[in-house]
């Protein structure tokens, strides 16, 4: 028996790097996922991968834009529709453009706090209605420590994470008495495909940050996976509303 058998789970940016790494836990441990991503080929390749894996559970690959209302509400609503009820929501969906905030562009704001901070504004929307007439959820965010403490060069992308605490805090507080616990996760510096195209040119960036880690490593997926999956099953279900650091110790509060 695993921990979230029978759950219907929603994982937004699932094609690849940590929400790839969330949907293979979620499915390890009983759930049906959904794994959404603007890149259609990727959110039906961990789809597939997830029904040949062990358990061979179901699973749903579907193309969502998490910056557009539109295409997440046409995207709840297909799952709303075949399953009949949401159990668990992980907004994990992002995107950043590293430099300082004095050179930006604002179209790139635009871009930063439409998926980061507009895509969990959209989803959340659409699902926690959904959770609160079924009698409960959970729905994990992913922020940052960006959003916590700062981090030069993301100045934007620092202020949409911040956002999405706040936004966390909020909405425990406002779904608490439906049973829709709310929680959020900040990843710190992890080993994936984004990271290593923004550390491609500067190969000291990764070893200075892995020096300044005090576990002396880059986060695997699969440590924010493990992260994630107990905020989202029922052994958490006294905890709403707070902040988990998965950092290595890099930041501690």
């Amino acid at each position: 028996m695993g921990r979230m058998d029978g759950k219907i789970a929603i994982v937004t940016g699932a094609g690849r790097g940590i929400g790839r790494g969330i949907a293979e836990k979620l499915a390890a441990e009983g759930a049906t996922v959904v794994a959404t991503d603007v890149d259609e080929a990727t959110a039906n390749e961990t789809a597939a991968a997830l029904r040949e894996g062990a358990l061979g559970g179901d699973a749903l690959g579907l193309t969502c834009d998490v910056a557009s209302r539109e295409s997440v509400e046409v995207m709840v609503a297909a799952v709303h529709d075949r399953f009949g009820r949401i159990d668990v929501l992980v907004n994990n969906a992002g995107y950043d453009k590293v430099g300082p905030f004095v050179d930006s562009d604002p179209a790139d704001w635009d871009r930063i706090i439409g998926i980061n901070l507009y895509g969990v504004l959209h989803t959340s929307k659409a699902v926690l209605p959904i959770m609160v007439e079924q009698g409960g959820g959970r729905v994990v965010n992913l922020a940052s420590d960006a959003g916590r403490v700062g981090s030069s060069g993301e100045a934007v992308y620092s202020a949409a994470k911040g956002g999405i605490i706040a936004f966390t805090k909020t909405t425990a507080r406002e779904m608490a008495r439906h049973q829709v616990a709310v929680n959020c996760v900040c990843p710190g510096p992890t080993d994936t495909a984004l990271f290593a195209s923004v550390t491609e040119d500067n190969p000291k960036l990764r070893d200075a940050l892995v020096k300044a880690i005090p576990l002396r490593r880059l986060a695997q997926p699969a440590d924010l996976a493990n992260a994630v999956a107990f905020l989202a099953s029922d052994e958490a279900a006294y905890i709403t509303g707070q902040t988990l650091s998965v950092s290595g110790g890099l930041s501690m509060s």
